[in-house]
């Protein structure tokens, strides 16, 4: 073939990946901006009627009953109730996944029980909330033939647990084997090489899927709906139906009347901050690491 006939080509062969190049850019950015849009149009709406929703009453009163005057009521027994069971779900759901990611990591990494527990852990990363729910429902509702706040903790640690176990093991898995074998050099031991070592190398990216965790349970809906269910008055105990801020806002926002349809806004303003808030955090505490 002519030399001429190999540069033709090859400029036509070149002309065609820059279009194929430029093409999936266009589509690329394009998709962005779709996504954007309605991301920013979900933020605008949440914050202009979020902001305006807000009051003292809000954090100081509990849920009003229907078609109250406006600025009647407030939210802080279903903040409350949120607050106790996301606390309880993560004191209970992020030692357990630390722990089991520490033995994946460190242990047996290549094993079949590790294999088995990343497959089942797997399963309940994918798993849709609302099975948890299903599931808490028939083995703790069912059986103390109540609703509680207990029961909403422990489907949420639920969800905590397998977001825990896949950032433990992974932010373990990226400190150098040089420092475990220099520990080792010098005869300390395997447990005090995980907890003084790699677990501090790693504290930042545990941490911050502690956080990741948090700011996924915080909104959940599902769950709630089988287990803490809800509560129109104040309680401060777990035992018996819990008001809790996913809930009350779902009912709040479904119902004709004003007064509700105001603090849902309210609420779901709240749960936007501290879900922004949260995964500010945890970037910053990636970004450290």
């Amino acid at each position: 073939m002519p030399e001429s006939s190999v540069t033709a080509l090859r400029q036509a062969l070149f002309a065609r990946r820059k279009l194929i190049n430029r093409l999936a850019i266009a589509l690329s950015l394009a998709a962005m901006l779709f996504g954007m849009f309605w991301l920013a149009w979900i933020l605008w709406e949440t914050i202009a009627l979020g902001v305006s929703s807000l009051s003292v009453a809000m954090f100081t009163q509990s849920t009003p009953p229907p078609n109250e005057a406006l600025g009647v009521g407030g939210l802080s027994n279903a903040i409350t109730g949120s607050f106790l069971m996301v606390a309880l779900a993560t004191f209970v759901g992020a030692p357990i996944g630390i722990l089991s990611g520490v033995y994946l990591a460190e242990y047996d990494p290549r094993g079949k029980l590790a294999s088995t527990v990343r497959f089942i852990n797997d399963l309940l990363l994918s798993a849709p909330s609302i099975i948890i729910g299903l599931f808490v429902y028939a083995v703790i509702v069912t059986r103390m033939k109540a609703f509680s706040g207990w029961a909403g903790a422990a489907a949420l640690a639920l969800i905590v647990i397998p977001i825990v176990i896949r950032t433990t093991e992974n932010m373990l898995a990226l400190v150098p084997v040089g420092l475990r074998e220099a520990a080792y050099a010098l005869g300390t031991p395997k447990w005090k090489v995980i907890t003084r070592i790699t677990l501090v190398a790693a504290r930042a990216g545990v941490l911050t899927g502690i956080l990741l965790a948090v700011a996924r349970i915080a909104g959940e809906t599902a769950p709630l709906l089988f287990t803490a269910l809800n509560n129109q008055f104040w309680k401060a105990g777990l035992s018996g139906p819990l008001a809790n801020l996913p809930v009350t806002i779902l009912q709040f926002a479904m119902s004709p009347y004003e007064n509700w349809q105001q603090l849902a806004w309210g609420g779901v303003f709240l749960i936007t901050l501290a879900v922004l808030g949260l995964n500010v955090l945890a970037r910053m505490l990636s970004r450290e690491k």
